[in-house]
């Protein structure tokens, strides 16, 4: 099937829940979620909102938002936005089965989770040189 590329990116709002310990989630959110492969582009429209553009070929709706709920971000669960969440998540993988695409929402976990290790700061860094390494 063949499909208009403008139809492959995806321009979705994100919603967080406003009863959380962290005022400002879309913004943490977002220094997570940019630098995922897939993922076009990422902005804070507010305190409680993220407007994201993503490549449906490599990332789907779901694996974002299951990827932010692991990390321990709420996402806003109103009556409007379940719905929309559910025709997005429908639609989506009907398109990209319809184009032969194979689910990969581990994916972008596993994206989510190495930017957030990198960003960290632990005692898990070697602080030998590049070049020291490939010696045994």
């Amino acid at each position: 099937m063949h499909a208009d590329a403008d139809e492959l990116y995806k321009h979705r709002l994100i919603q967080f829940c406003r009863f959380h310990p962290d005022p400002d989630q879309a913004g943490s959110a977002a220094r997570w979620l940019r630098g995922v492969a897939g993922i076009q582009t990422v902005q804070v429209v507010s305190p409680y909102a993220l407007a994201v553009v993503y490549d449906l070929r490599c990332v789907a709706l779901e694996g974002v938002e299951r990827a932010l709920a692991e990390l321990g971000y709420h996402l806003d669960n109103s009556l409007l936005c379940k719905l929309k969440r559910a025709l997005f998540y429908y639609t989506e993988e009907t398109q990209r089965e319809n184009l032969a695409i194979a689910q990969e929402g581990e994916l972008v976990q596993r994206d989510v989770f190495v930017n957030r290790y990198r960003r960290a700061t632990h005692g898990c860094r070697d602080p030998q040189p590049e070049y020291w390494r490939e010696y045994q």
